[in-house]
């Protein structure tokens, strides 16, 4: 089996997105990073940021992973900020660190979002979908999970189960 890694990008490292991603790594022995425990800058035109957490980050996870899961919560019908700011980064792959950015090509992509309803907006997953597209990725699809009164209901673990049975035959 591939190994796989789910990048939760929430401001909060133990709120409803983890319990989602907690749920899945389990269930599917993946690893978790956590962004909100990483130091890592805005996108900077001047590369002033180059000795932040990214550059070692994203080299691991393209050294040891070839299925990239993203997990965000829902903040404003959009991805979360802090994903947003690793996905700006990855710029850095393509104007710096080219040989880097290269090995991304073939590998796989997914995301996860996750808010209090089942509510989300039309188009949320556009960014991942063309992003991966863009980067040569194999976009795998993507999910909405959402939590009540602090648990994963039961349509919400089978939708999880489901989601992760239909992209495993490349994970």
């Amino acid at each position: 089996m591939k190994r796989s890694v789910i990048i939760q990008g929430s401001s909060r490292s133990h709120g409803d997105t983890n319990k989602i991603v907690n749920y899945m790594a389990m269930k599917n022995n993946m690893d978790i990073i956590d962004l909100n425990t990483k130091n890592i800058g805005h996108y900077d035109y001047d590369y002033k940021n180059e000795d932040d957490d990214f550059l070692g980050l994203i080299t691991h996870i393209i050294e040891t992973y070839d299925t990239i899961i993203f997990a965000t919560p829902v903040y404003w019908y959009s991805m979360s900020g802090i994903l947003k700011v690793f996905f700006d980064r990855i710029s850095d792959l393509l104007r710096v660190h080219k040989i880097t950015g290269r090995k991304l090509r073939g590998k796989s992509m997914a995301m996860i979002s996750c808010s209090n309803s089942d509510d989300l907006k039309e188009g949320f997953s556009m960014p991942f979908l063309e992003s991966a597209n863009y980067l040569g990725m194999h976009y795998l699809g993507n999910i909405h999970t959402y939590i009540e009164n602090g648990t994963i209901n039961s349509e919400i673990k089978l939708r999880i189960d489901h989601f992760i049975k239909t992209i495993s035959h490349v994970m």
